[in-house]
């Protein structure tokens, strides 16, 4: 007999992580998010790497580079060597041909790996940027050590993402749907910089950002409405609930209104 008041089984780091990468090399979440996973877009990340002290030929590294948007900018932008990894073997794949198709040659690589395990040895990279990914780590400790871990004495980290005062969230952005889109273990800027002070790394400069994210929940809002009406099956097939979601993006517009959710930016040094 099954115990109907069972809760149900609590997916392990790994799947989460398995989740999370299979949703975002889906098709329709471009479509949905355009060219930049991210609130901001590419103008937050310009500010961000801005403030990492980036000089031509600086080795970078881009975690949860996804299809590979950043890396490609800050080779273009800033002439460093990027090396960017994403748990999802599709992502990966992508942003390879996307940097191939740029002609970069070997100046950008990228390789599937878990950020709570970086493939590379010790203090091979002059900074590390991470975009609206370290809040989706089921280990946030341990994915901060490796950033420590891989990046030289003196060098940087970047992050930017969302914040978030757990206890305060609506049920609508506490599941595990609202885990894969950033928002259910999402964290206060202060507990960012706090997990990153336990590596090692000294946060030097924090901004607030939570109008990117009101601008990007409009902009899935106007890009849901449009292709209900021209590609429904695209959303229905990727498991997509339209009698969900409207809930869900008002739930979270009013969680930025109130304070309860936004968006962040952070810079560390690694202490030499």
């Amino acid at each position: 007999m099954t115990d109907q008041n069972a809760r149900p089984p609590v997916a392990t780091g790994d799947e989460l992580k398995a989740c999370c990468a299979a949703a975002y090399s889906l098709d329709v979440v471009a479509l949905l998010l355009g060219d930049a996973y991210h609130p901001g877009g590419t103008a937050l990340t310009r500010r961000l790497t801005d403030g990492l002290g980036l000089a031509e030929d600086c080795r970078v590294l881009d975690v949860a580079s996804g299809r590979g948007t950043t890396a490609l900018l800050l080779a273009d932008v800033y002439g460093v060597r990027v090396d960017g990894v994403d748990y999802s073997p599709a992502n990966t794949a992508l942003a390879q041909g996307a940097a191939a198709a740029a002609g970069f040659g070997e100046r950008v690589m990228f390789t599937t790996g878990d950020a709570e395990r970086l493939p590379y040895p010790g203090g091979v990279f002059d900074a590390v940027v991470c975009e609206c990914a370290l809040c989706t780590f089921p280990d946030k400790a341990q994915a901060a050590a490796e950033f420590s871990r891989v990046v030289r004495p003196g060098g940087r980290v970047g992050i930017t993402d969302v914040t978030a005062t757990p206890d305060r969230l609506p049920p609508e952005l506490t599941g595990l749907a609202a885990r894969i889109a950033c928002i259910a273990d999402a964290r206060p800027l202060a507990q960012y910089a706090e997990i990153l002070a336990a590596a090692g790394l000294r946060t030097i400069r924090t901004e607030r950002h939570d109008q990117a994210m009101t601008r990007m929940i409009d902009q899935i809002e106007a890009r849901l409405n449009l292709l209900r009406l021209t590609a429904a099956s695209k959303l229905t097939d990727a498991g997509m609930d339209l009698e969900v979601a409207p809930a869900v993006l008002a739930a979270a517009r009013a969680a930025v209104g109130d304070g309860t959710l936004g968006y962040g930016l952070l810079i560390a040094e690694n202490s030499p």
